[in-house]
């Protein structure tokens, strides 16, 4: 089942269940934070509830059209939700960093080509057991969420903006501290290869960008094999495209180990928060030479979502920043 936030005709907003060619408003259910807190209160799953709530049919094409798909998660305190990632995690994922990174490698392996490896060994433990934690990274909290359809901000001081077409997992922490996983969805997380590639160190910078979520939240587990593509679009025409793999057949990592290594922190598990995850890619423009330009629409899709991810890129006005002495 895929569950999608979106605007109705009356404007207020909703929660639609898209199963077997259907797609239905649910009754009662305003938001997937609502949903998934009954879910957790009642002991069932999403789909389960969901299903349970069918109501009117829903136009998701003309939803779509209208621009009236929102993000599948968010939180009413956008600093209650959080969005981080790890990175080297698939297979390849490796080439395009070990290429931005070797010029101030002073070994005959750069740090990141170490990662990868470490993650190729020990990344998808058995059952049970824990593997090599990964790296790690903070991209910024609820208010760096765009859905799709909406222009995706650079700031004014970046140096680049670059896709990242990504699997990400979305969480709520349950009352008790439990994180729950609500699903999937296709992300784009945005980010500053340029910053990047000019001191390994300055990822941190990098990555603290806006990212945009695929409308879909996919329940149940991911594929193994997830693919698709990545492209983008400059005046109406295809500019730079290239196939998108995720899931863990395509992955060094499982979701279970990144999974373990982000919430065995407890500052990651107060009740009610939302974490949105992001999983990694190994395809990236920036890797081919590409230098992406303002007014270029990103456009990543990959089955069994249904609905593709559309962002524009633009450029948010510079401003500046004056620090107070009280």
């Amino acid at each position: 089942m895929r569950l999608i936030q979106a605007v109705g005709d009356d404007g207020t907003r909703g929660v639609i269940a898209a199963s077997d060619g259907r797609a239905n408003w649910l009754t009662g259910t305003s938001s997937v934070y609502a949903l998934a807190s009954d879910a957790i209160a009642a002991g069932r799953s999403l789909a389960d509830l969901a299903s349970q709530r069918l109501g009117a049919d829903a136009d998701l094409d003309r939803l779509s059209a209208d621009g009236r798909l929102l993000a599948p998660i968010d939180h009413a305190d956008p600093a209650h939700c959080h969005l981080t990632g790890t990175g080297l995690t698939h297979l390849g994922s490796a080439e395009g960093r070990d290429k931005m990174h070797k010029a101030a490698a002073s070994g005959d392996l750069t740090d990141s080509m170490r990662m990868f490896l470490m993650g190729v060994d020990g990344g998808k433990p058995a059952a049970g057991d824990v593997g090599v934690q990964p790296e790690w990274f903070y991209k910024g909290d609820g208010d760096s969420i765009v859905p799709t359809g909406r222009p995706i901000p650079s700031p004014a001081f970046a140096l680049d903006g670059g896709e990242e077409p990504e699997i990400a997992g979305i969480y709520l922490i349950g009352p008790d501290g439990t994180p729950h996983r609500l699903g999937f969805c296709l992300a784009n997380e945005f980010s500053d290869h340029v910053t990047e590639r000019g001191n390994y160190l300055w990822l941190a910078h990098s990555k603290l960008r806006h990212a945009a979520l695929g409308a879909e939240l996919l329940t149940g587990p991911l594929p193994a094999d997830v693919r698709g593509s990545s492209r983008i679009v400059r005046d109406g025409q295809t500019v730079w495209e290239k196939p998108f793999l995720s899931g863990e057949a395509n992955m060094s990592h499982s979701i279970a180990n990144l999974e373990h290594h982000h919430f065995k922190y407890a500052q990651f598990r107060r009740p009610g928060d939302v974490h949105v995850h992001f999983f990694g890619t190994a395809t990236l423009s920036f890797s081919d030479g590409f230098a992406v330009q303002p007014g270029d629409q990103f456009e990543i899709e990959a089955a069994p979502f249904t609905l593709p991810l559309r962002n524009t890129m633009t450029v948010a006005d510079a401003v500046g920043v004056t620090v107070s002495a009280l």
